[in-house]
Parts: structure tokens; sequence; C-alpha cells
């Protein structure tokens, strides 16, 4: 008994070894993925590359086309895209996991992985709005917490 109990005592003393796959919450998701570009490829095989602008846009292509009014957002532990104007919109929210540097976005909804990435320091890809005027309707990365004043709307605060 003695034994088993120092072979125990000596396993615990061990070093623990780091988990393989982290999920990230919303701010770390913030800190890796604002003023740099994620690219990768859907698990269809597309490919895509964004850089996430600390204004909210999300320029670069999505894999299918350019680029249009499209922002990111961080969410307590998602990354939400929106795409499109509000009358023609489409959003994704993803969970994100880091595996050394690969980055495993899975769908919200159902946890399925959608994409592979990695993260580019900055913009080297030089993705840009075309001199295009963007759209975000206050979905700002960077929006302050909601008021506690009824009176003031996130969209008001956002276009401060």
């Amino acid at each position: 008994m003695r034994a088993a109990l120092l072979i125990l005592a000596a396993l615990m003393a061990l070093p623990v070894p780091a988990r393989a796959v982290d999920r990230l919450d919303g701010e770390a998701i913030r800190r890796a993925f604002e003023g740099n570009t994620v690219s990768g490829r859907y698990t269809n095989g597309g490919f895509f590359t964004e850089y996430h602008d600390p204004d909210g846009r999300a320029l670069g292509h999505n894999g299918w086309q350019p680029n249009r009014d499209a922002c990111w957002t961080t969410r307590a532990d998602q990354v939400c895209y929106y795409y499109g104007p509000q009358t023609d919109r489409t959003v994704h929210c993803f969970t994100v996991e880091l595996n050394r540097d690969l980055y495993v976005l899975r769908n919200a909804g159902n946890a399925q992985i959608n994409a592979l990435a990695s993260v580019e320091s900055g913009n080297p890809r030089k993705h840009g709005d075309n001199g295009q005027s963007w759209y975000c309707d206050g979905l700002i990365s960077k929006a302050p917490a909601l008021p506690t004043s009824p009176l003031m709307s996130r969209r008001r605060l956002a276009a401060r």
C-alpha cells in the first residue's frame, strides 16, 4: 500500500503535458486576429484570406468573392463575420481552437470544423477596400460595452 502511495505521489509530481489544443475566448481571438491576416482553407476546399482591420472591417475575400461590407466582431467565445448589406446579410460565427500555429474554426451552431487557418502578422497581402465606402453598422470588434441607459444604442456608440 505504501509503495502504491509513493508511486502515486511521484506521478503527481511529474509535469503535466500542455494540452494539444486550446479553445480561445473572445479576447484571445481578438488579440490574435485584430490587425492581422487570417488565411486558410475551408473543409470543402475553398481558400480564404481576410485582413482583420481594427475598425471591424474584414478586407480580402471569403473564398468565393471579394469582400464587400464584410465585418468581424468577437463575442464571449466566438468570432463572427457579417457579409453584405443589412438587406442581404449572411452571418457566420465560429469558436476558435489553437494547435501550435494552426487555428481551427468550428461552426458555433453544430461544432463542425469549418476551416483551418493561420495568422499572418499585419496585412502582407495588401487587402483593402478598393476605395469603396464600407458599411459595418456598428459591428466593430472594439465597440464599447452596452450602456446601462436604454436611451443610447450600441449603434450610436459605435458611430462616435
